[in-house]
């Protein structure tokens, strides 16, 4: 009977040609080395920059990668493998990654086609690895980069995590709550995300609370009897101001009240009003429902007097973008001693050859202005330092991560480093992007070789 408990072993958490690659691999002696390119295709029409994120899971993952005997005799079950020779369980049975993991630190900008990770292992170890990269990483980034456009659109009000009960999944809501974190939010109300990340936990009532009592004056007074420190009334469940009314009606400390529905800017304004006449000047107002970075915005110019937004569907699920074009791909086999450089070259989903290096290149008053795709060995003239790092050497963490409050400001101080008419919501200006000379002919090679006609026989 199956009860969950899989969930936390992962080493079945992959799509099944991985394994059937990894096992033809073996099987014919391709384990040469191989470096592997995780990026995204292109820039979703309303995204100019993505914040990169999951890199923690993704190490967590390279490092405990285990195959039980378990796993082992299920997958002689299936039918690719009923023939299977030994050697490929018992490969299996003794994994353990071998290789090298480059990436770029949580919270950094990335651009279409830069690599966020890279992998140098054998082959069938890089190949296994491909599905849970791409779902960690890809769900992290999105939602990380989601939260950083609500953030940007809060100029500066709080912005809280309420997601989890619209996530793709309890899993997707932890993640997805650390990942609202980098983006800039200050709190979650998933308690599992809170305490694993050292996030805060912040939540309301909802309106059953209100709605389980005789009367919603009756609904209060009991709330706040049993949390009267952090008390934090949901006023909308009949009417917002006659809720606020009998919000305010017992004295004593009121933290804050909730707007989850209806006109925010005129309600909020008509809200504060009662607040400061019934002399709870320092009650905030929490905004929510249904909110995203536009809606947040056009509350803010509009000068709404809401202290904090929570935000919950729009942000973990990036509902107005929902997936990037997240690729993993080979882009570098070792064949006698020397790199031989792979390319994909289908219209539209070109890849470029060789192992590469993102070069990032500030302006005068430090800003970055545009970003170059090299190889490693390269360093154009005036670049700063390489943004993708060494992560694990030789299968060997080597990377102290920060804790998610430093990747936190980090990320934060990443995007005040961009042009401002690059951050702007709905901008249709685009980061600068080049590949360096060495990589162009490369790729110019590659499809000159793959255009050229065979010879005959």
């Amino acid at each position: 009977m199956y009860t969950g408990k899989e969930l936390l072993r992962p080493a079945l958490m992959t799509d099944l040609y991985q394994l059937t690659m990894a096992a033809g691999y073996c099987l014919s002696g391709a384990d040469s080395e191989a470096v592997f390119e995780l990026s995204v295709r292109s820039l979703p029409g309303d995204r100019s920059y993505l914040l990169a994120a999951g890199l923690e899971q993704a190490v967590e993952y390279i490092l405990n990668l285990r195959f039980g005997p378990e796993e082992i005799e299920w997958l002689r079950t299936l039918p690719p493998f009923r023939k299977t020779p030994e050697a490929f369980f018992s490969f299996l049975a003794g994994f353990r990654f071998s290789g090298d993991l480059w990436a770029v630190p949580e919270g950094s900008l990335v651009f279409a086609r830069e690599p966020i990770l890279q992998v140098r292992a054998p082959l069938p170890q890089a190949q296994i690895l491909e599905t849970f990269l791409l779902s960690t990483v890809h769900l992290q980034t999105l939602v990380a980069t989601k939260a950083s456009r609500v953030v940007q659109a809060a100029q500066g009000r709080a912005v809280l995590e309420f997601g989890s009960r619209r996530a793709h999944g309890p899993e997707a809501g932890v993640l997805a709550a650390r990942a609202s974190f980098i983006g800039g939010c200050t709190g979650t109300s998933n308690l599992w995300a809170a305490r694993a990340f050292g996030i805060a936990a912040v939540g309301t009532a909802a309106h059953s609370w209100t709605l389980a009592f005789p009367s919603e004056p009756e609904a209060f007074q009991r709330y706040r009897d049993l949390f009267p420190e952090t008390t934090v009334l949901l006023i909308d469940t009949y009417d917002t101001l006659q809720g606020v009314r009998n919000a305010v009606r017992f004295g004593g400390d009121l933290k804050a009240v909730r707007i989850d529905s209806g006109n925010l800017l005129a309600e909020s304004r008509e809200v504060r009003r009662i607040l400061d006449e019934a002399g709870f000047g320092r009650t905030q107002i929490i905004g929510s429902g249904d909110l995203n970075e536009y809606r947040i915005r056009d509350l803010v110019e509009a000068g709404a007097p809401i202290d904090l937004f929570g935000v919950g569907t729009e942000m973990v699920t990036s509902r107005d973008c929902p997936a990037l074009g997240m690729v993993y791909k080979l882009v570098e086999l070792e064949e006698g001693g020397r790199a031989v450089y792979r390319a994909k070259l289908s219209e539209g989903k070109e890849t470029y050859p060789g192992r590469k290096q993102i070069w990032r290149f500030r302006d005068e008053q430090g800003s970055y202005r545009r970003d170059e795709i090299g190889t490693p060995e390269e360093r154009p003239a005036g670049a700063i330092a390489p943004v993708l790092i060494p992560i694990i050497e030789r299968g060997t963490l080597r990377y102290r991560f920060p804790r998610l409050a430093e990747v936190r400001e980090y990320a934060l101080v990443e995007q005040a480093r961009l042009p401002r008419q690059i951050r702007r919501l709905g901008t249709e200006d685009r980061y600068p992007v080049e590949w360096s000379a060495t990589l162009e002919g490369r790729f110019r090679h590659a499809r000159a070789n793959v255009a050229s006609p065979l010879p005959r026989p």
